[in-house]
């Protein structure tokens, strides 16, 4: 129904509110797919294990997914393998955190 690039382009609307990115452009989600039948999945990882948003972040990614017509159910997986690091962001983002 939708691909990855749409499901992500989605996802981007989604704003780290720690660091002012969106969660795509850090590197934080992993993969993104959707079924004919408005199924979607999402595997993501956060910057940190701490991070104290993590449900409201694992929500946000929800929601700006449900938002996309036809969508039926969204299903989050949120894991730690492979663990998050800065190298995995977009360059601008690079540049900009390790100021």
């Amino acid at each position: 129904m939708y691909t990855k690039e749409e499901l992500f382009l989605a996802i981007s609307t989604v704003i780290d509110p720690e660091v002012g990115f969106n969660l795509v452009e850090m590197g934080l989600i992993y993969d993104a797919s959707c079924d004919e039948d408005g199924n979607a999945y999402v595997k993501m990882t956060l910057s940190t294990k701490a991070c104290p948003m993590h449900q409201l972040i694992q929500q946000w990614v929800k929601e700006a997914v449900q938002k996309m017509a036809g969508i039926k159910s969204v299903e989050i997986d949120l894991v730690w393998e492979p663990e998050w690091n800065i190298t995995m962001a977009d360059e601008h983002v690079k540049k900009a955190l390790s100021r």
